[in-house]
């Protein structure tokens, strides 16, 4: 696409300049920038962002440019390159939104407090992210549900666009922003191009995808599982949150420890309280009940210390964490068996 400028009676096409030719480089100039004008690159859509450079994962020479969260809690990674064909950012990309699609709302505190304190801002990352999404808690059965990518590059070749075109039809959300600058010969001007999706097809893509996951949820909600640990009675037909509690449940009752499950499933599970406390004490504390199984019969006492357990859990979590706690307890054998 050209930009044309009317001088006179004439209609004369401006410079197209480059990035480079302009001294321009990503991380220092075109990140820096966009970091806080993030909405150039997704006007529709409201992100925040929320780390830099992120690279929380054992191979730190890999690192997102840019990590993002929406208005409805999906993770955003934004990959920028300043080069004509976008080089291999489509796989990056890709690459990094695996990495980051086991995130908890606890460690994006982690990292945006991170990047807060870089910012050298004041801000409470927690309170903040919890305003912006509109949240009075945190609910991971809303958060991180789709990890979304936005790509910008002063240019794509035929292999991305052919790429993302393919992926997005496969289920995953890639759109690709063209950052063209013009040069007038007084500033630099920057034309941002939205080229995938095309404008005129994103609304109906948008609305095609909210009724796929509408649709995936309502199946999620009519999946039910079977529990039995060791001898205990089979638990049937029980939702994800209450298939996990019967699961841990067993687990202690059978010797485990909430320490265990925890480093088993690499998740903290539980909130600990020294002594042993009841239902009302522990919501005399101004604790977050609603996040936790808090009623009479739903709380574990071990080594003088109470224990709640999250009922936070999702469907891919739910079993994930189940396949985990069996395996680590064979003399237990655990059944964790979905039923329609």
């Amino acid at each position: 696409m050209t930009i044309f400028r009317i001088a006179g009676d004439k209609i004369v096409p401006m410079k197209t300049t480059t990035f480079g030719q302009e001294g321009l480089k990503e991380r220092q100039d075109l990140q820096r920038m966009l970091k806080d004008n993030i909405s150039v690159l997704s006007p529709d859509a409201k992100i925040l962002v929320v780390a830099e450079e992120y690279s929380n994962w054992e191979d730190s020479n890999r690192r997102i440019d840019l990590l993002g969260i929406d208005k409805k809690g999906n993770l955003v990674v934004i990959e920028l390159k300043r080069t004509k064909d976008g080089g291999h950012m489509d796989l990056q990309a890709i690459r990094y939104a695996a990495m980051i699609s086991t995130l908890t709302f606890d460690d994006l505190v982690s990292a945006y407090s991170e990047y807060l304190v870089k910012s050298e801002s004041e801000k409470d990352a927690k309170s903040e992210l919890l305003a912006f999404l509109g949240w009075d808690e945190p609910d991971e059965e809303r958060f991180g549900q789709e990890v979304k990518i936005i790509l910008a590059s002063a240019d794509f070749s035929t292999e991305i666009t052919t790429s993302v075109l393919w992926l997005n039809d496969s289920g995953l959300d890639i759109r690709c922003v063209r950052l063209q600058p013009y040069d007038n010969n007084v500033e630099i001007l920057l034309d941002v191009q939205t080229i995938i999706p095309i404008p005129e097809a994103a609304k109906y893509q948008t609305q095609k995808k909210e009724k796929e996951q509408k649709e995936r949820e309502s199946r999620k909600e009519r999946i039910r599982y079977n529990v039995r640990v060791g001898d205990e009675q089979l638990r049937e037909g029980q939702n994800y949150r209450w298939a996990m509690f019967h699961l841990v449940s067993g687990v202690l009752n059978n010797g485990g420890t909430p320490e265990r499950i925890e480093e088993i499933t690499r998740k903290r599970l539980f909130e600990t309280f020294d002594g042993e406390l009841d239902t009302r004490q522990i919501l005399e504390r101004n604790f977050p009940h609603k996040l936790y199984f808090m009623k009479e019969g739903e709380i574990f006492y071990s080594n003088g210390k109470t224990y709640v357990l999250t009922n936070n859990w999702g469907r891919n979590t739910t079993e994930d964490a189940a396949r985990d706690i069996k395996k680590a307890f064979p003399a237990l054998s655990i059944e964790f068996d979905p039923v329609d």
